[in-house]
């Protein structure tokens, strides 16, 4: 495929602190790029370095082929849709959507036009003398995305658009906005710190952490083989444990022998090993290649979420079958659900679920709405300037 956007050695700080550190990466054309991380790894900086918001300390930022660095984000061939959408409440949909065009001064019919295709395009037809401000929020975004899109940029940037919708909202945006960027052929950079939200829309997905990219692959990829400690546990659930690679396809965690698909490692090489909740089949005590007792089960509707304790390291487990607490139980592995991983600056971090809540997840999410509401206004204000 054609490249569209290159970022080459890319670093930029502020104060100081270094936010992106020496980042590549290469976005395609008719590409859903996911830029996928926690709060503060550095995703909206490259969002905003892209758009032109910002300027790189170091590196290159090609377009194209040119280098865009010192181009300005009025003259580069992208569009921005933010948290706030930042519509115009005294014009209606047509108007709002119109606007660009207006700035450009498109000819009337052709404004007539493009801007009818747009509303079709988001399902928004007939919604054309309607206020925005009597819209709800998933319709007030459709319209922001058909203002962003009126212009055909090249690349379409999306700065967590869906955070301010409530979940039943999200899913159905989710699918859209997929729909949109197959029928445009339009590249989409999608920001977001939500996994499941990543890993159901995009071709391809960027995991980033302290402002640097930890892993680049499909979503496919990146949930089978993460290639560190970090991304295994910020990508869904996973247990995460010390082991050792004996040889090609053998290695040893917990004081057992497994065998596992994984090759290509030292003899006797200390690893990371990776165990997806789902991918553990609880048997008889007696009959488990790991036996342990039941800490706590929660019941998710679809599943129950069970915390085992082995050894004093409490493992997860998804099942539908139902144990219950204090019952003691057996684990079978099957070898292609062992993955291993090199040992790197994030190993030991992650994996064990003792100090795994409910609880402490909703304060985790708390924190991070109330991070994301600050980068709203900000995004707002950015765009109001430029």
């Amino acid at each position: 495929m054609k490249k569209i956007i290159e970022l080459k050695n890319v670093t930029k700080s502020f104060d100081g602190q270094v936010v992106l550190d020496n980042i590549n990466l290469d976005i395609y054309d008719n590409e859903f790029l996911t830029l996928l991380g926690p709060s503060g790894c550095g995703k909206t900086t490259t969002l905003r370095l892209i758009a032109g918001f910002l300027s790189p300390d170091q590196g290159d930022l090609i377009f194209l082929g040119e280098d865009i660095k010192d181009v300005p984000p009025h003259k580069r061939n992208v569009n921005t849709v933010f948290q706030r959408y930042a519509l115009f409440p005294h014009l209606n949909v047509f108007e709002n959507v119109a606007f660009p065009l207006r700035e450009k001064r498109v000819p009337k019919a052709e404004i007539e036009q493009k801007v009818t295709e747009m509303l079709k395009l988001v399902a928004l037809s007939g919604f054309e003398k309607r206020s925005v401000t009597s819209l709800s929020g998933g319709q007030q975004q459709r319209v922001a995305i058909a203002r962003a899109l009126v212009n055909s940029p090249k690349v379409l940037l999306l700065d967590e658009p869906l955070a301010a919708l409530d979940l039943k909202l999200r899913k159905d945006m989710q699918s859209e906005l997929k729909k949109i960027q197959k029928a445009t052929g339009i590249t989409f950079v999608f920001v977001t710190h939500d996994q499941e939200e990543a890993l159901s829309m995009s071709d391809t997905v960027v995991v980033m952490s302290e402002g640097r990219i930890q892993q680049i692959g499909t979503p496919v990829d990146i949930y089978n083989e993460p290639e560190n400690a970090f991304v295994a546990d910020f990508i869904g659930e996973s247990n995460i444990l010390d082991g050792v690679m004996l040889e090609d396809r053998k290695v040893r965690f917990h004081g057992h022998t497994f065998t596992c698909v994984d090759h290509g490692f030292a003899p006797k090489e200390p690893v990371d090993v990776v165990v997806r909740p789902e991918d553990v089949d609880i048997v008889p005590e007696e009959k488990g290649m790991l036996r342990g007792v039941v800490t706590s089960v929660t019941f998710l509707g679809v599943h129950y979420e069970i915390i085992v304790d082995i050894n004093g390291f409490k493992w997860m487990i998804q099942t539908t079958d139902f144990v219950d607490v204090n019952e003691h139980i057996g684990l079978s592995i099957d070898p292609d659900a062992i993955h291993i991983m090199k040992k790197s600056e994030y190993s030991g971090m992650f994996g064990d679920y003792s100090s795994f809540s409910m609880e402490m997840d909703e304060i985790g999410e708390l924190e991070e709405h109330d991070l994301t509401e600050l980068g709203e206004v900000a995004a707002a204000e950015s765009e109001g300037e430029t």
